[in-house]
């Protein structure tokens, strides 16, 4: 490009503030104030949370939780990397948003047994599957929270659909995981007794359309 040309018109301040003002923005720059801040935060927590995978894997001893957090390190990579191309492009990704299918059957065992306090540790060398599977769940829950706050800020159509389309994947690979903790009772789930639970399933009824809808 010779000194006489314009340059592109993505990087030229005049072209991007007349474009902003009639609402043709191009769309690498179709996001809003509150969506950038909150997709910045959202991808931090991405990579924050693939760098934690990658520091525990090491201290991982069940094969079975070795392999669903494996399953989960790639899974999320993928929406990452489609995450990151969405925001940098305003257009969709090359590959498009898969659903995670967990291994685990979906039943739980309730109720309450003597353990030990826990405690937090003294050392790396005290990590083991417990802890690390604890570390993991909080991020992922973490994670699907800040996912699901940041879509509500997106205005960019194509980047809202890639983050919310991947809000249940992080639903699942938490309750995925939780339901391993709670086989290998680290994850224990009390349960209020029949009289109370019952009281409470019980507590809502059916709302009745009684009145013609608001015009």
């Amino acid at each position: 490009m010779n000194q006489n040309q314009q340059p592109a018109a993505t990087n030229n301040p005049e072209f991007i503030h007349q474009n902003m003002q009639t609402g043709q923005v191009p769309a690498q720059l179709n996001h809003g104030g509150h969506e950038m801040f909150d997709v910045h935060e959202m991808l931090s927590g991405i990579v924050s949370t693939l760098n934690l995978y990658t520091m525990c894997r090491g201290h991982v001893q069940d094969p079975e939780l070795k392999t669903m957090l494996n399953s989960h390190y790639q899974h999320i990579s993928k929406e990452y990397n489609a995450c990151v191309q969405a925001f940098q492009t305003g257009t969709n990704p090359a590959h498009k948003t898969e659903t995670y299918m967990m291994k685990q059957d979906n039943d739980f065992v309730y109720g309450l047994k003597p353990a030990q306090p826990k405690k937090p540790i003294q050392s790396v060398t005290e990590l083991n599957d417990e802890t690390v599977s604890m570390l993991i769940l909080g991020t992922l829950k973490s994670n699907a929270s800040l996912r699901a706050m940041a879509t509500l800020e997106v205005t960019n159509p194509v980047m809202r659909r890639v983050l919310a389309d991947g809000i249940p994947n992080w639903i699942e690979m938490a309750y995925e995981l939780s339901i391993w903790q709670n086989k290998n009772h680290y994850y224990q789930v009390p349960q209020l007794n029949q009289q109370d639970m019952t009281s409470m399933l019980n507590a809502y009824a059916p709302s009745q359309q009684t009145q013609p809808p608001l015009q």
